[in-house]
């Protein structure tokens, strides 16, 4: 992967269906860690955010099927294989350029507050 240049099936997963950083570090924090099951107040230490906010994130990645219940409030990493082989790719273009895939989840951010922004714009008719 050249710098600045996103594949095409990264770009893809990245626009659809990460919506923020945090997101994509405890997905690649769960990668990185098959084996552990985290709770809230774990993931909320490793990724220095709210306990509330670690807590959403764990709801959010097993909505997606990223992981699974492990028992006594923890969760693991348990993608399913096809899943597992685009955060594989996620994961090495991350490891290549930050940069751009960090620009490409805020550009979604952007878009999405823009495309909120104008429906609350008035227009003349």
């Amino acid at each position: 992967m050249n710098k600045g240049e996103v594949p095409a099936e990264v770009r893809r997963f990245i626009l659809t269906s990460v919506p923020s950083v945090p997101y994509l570090e405890a997905v690649l924090l769960f990668r990185g860690e098959p084996g552990h099951a985290w709770d809230a107040a774990q993931l909320a230490r490793r990724l220095y955010l709210p306990e509330r906010a670690a807590g959403e994130l764990l709801r959010a990645l097993a909505e997606a099927g990223i992981v699974a219940d492990a028992g006594d409030g923890r969760l693991r990493y348990a993608p399913s294989s096809e899943l597992r082989a685009v955060i594989d790719q996620v994961a090495q273009a991350y490891a290549a350029d930050l940069v751009a895939i960090t620009d490409l989840i805020h550009s979604r951010i952007d878009r999405r507050a823009q495309q909120f922004a104008d429906a609350f714009r008035f227009r003349k008719d």
